[in-house]
């Protein structure tokens, strides 16, 4: 598996909460999410996915790397991913990005209603995205994947052979259905289309639930519980309350 080439045009970085953001809080560390930096070297432009826990770590880092924040990709509206209450404890999100700096949010349609609920972002804060649809760094592509089920509108995104899967996929196991708007059908669907991208794609999740930070899709598939089941029966039975 090889990384995202450092001298190449596509700009990509991993950063786990907890260690490279919001090193002290102790939430972050104990959720263990993964904000991800995509962005165009030669324009300097970035965008940020699922920035939460500390926005100004995210943006010293762009800052630092010479870049610049033009946009937030969200894969699901969830705190920890966009920021809000959860657990009696107020994240950072969605909200102190725009607070530091007027960019659009990138959200799947079906989301957007939870997203706005979650974070306060107004109608024209955020961008509404179908499966397919390209969102351009620079000139970089990245193209959004409906994969409902952890959440309605949840959206994966695909750049080169890179994948960022949120919560759709972890390198062991996935994302829950018993919160609301959880639907353990809509997954095993989800699962499945992600599962016929080419094998040499590499996952990136939105948790770091295993020991590697991400694997190839190959990999994954051969070695991930959830690719057992051979049939949506058999995927039901088995985790239909996950």
């Amino acid at each position: 598996m090889a990384p995202p080439d450092p001298s190449g045009r596509l700009y990509f970085r991993q950063l786990l909460a907890g260690r490279d953001v919001a090193a002290e809080d102790p939430l972050a560390a104990q959720m263990v999410n993964f904000v991800y930096l995509i962005g165009d070297r030669e324009t300097g432009e970035a965008v940020a996915v699922d920035p939460a826990y500390r926005v100004r770590d995210v943006l010293d880092l762009l800052e630092a790397d010479g870049m610049r924040l033009t946009g937030v990709l969200a894969t699901h509206h969830h705190p920890d991913h966009v920021g809000g209450s959860m657990m009696g404890h107020r994240i950072e999100g969605v909200r102190e990005v725009l607070e530091h700096q007027g960019v659009r949010v990138h959200v799947h349609r079906d989301e957007r209603p939870w997203v706005q609920r979650m974070t306060g972002a107004s109608d024209s804060d955020l961008a509404a995205h179908d499966s397919g649809d390209t969102i351009e760094v620079g000139d970089i592509a990245i193209t959004v994947l409906h994969t409902p089920g952890h959440t309605p509108g949840s959206q994966c995104f695909l750049v080169e052979n890179l994948l960022v899967s949120g919560d759709t996929l972890f390198l062991e196991g996935c994302g829950r259905t018993d919160l609301p708007g959880g639907d353990a059908d809509a997954l095993y669907d989800s699962l499945q289309k992600l599962a016929t991208l080419p094998d040499d794609v590499i996952v990136f999740p939105g948790h770091r639930y295993s020991v590697p930070s991400s694997a190839t899709l190959g990999a994954v598939k051969e070695t991930n519980f959830v690719y057992r089941p051979k049939t949506k029966e058999q995927w039901l039975a088995m985790f239909g309350t996950v």
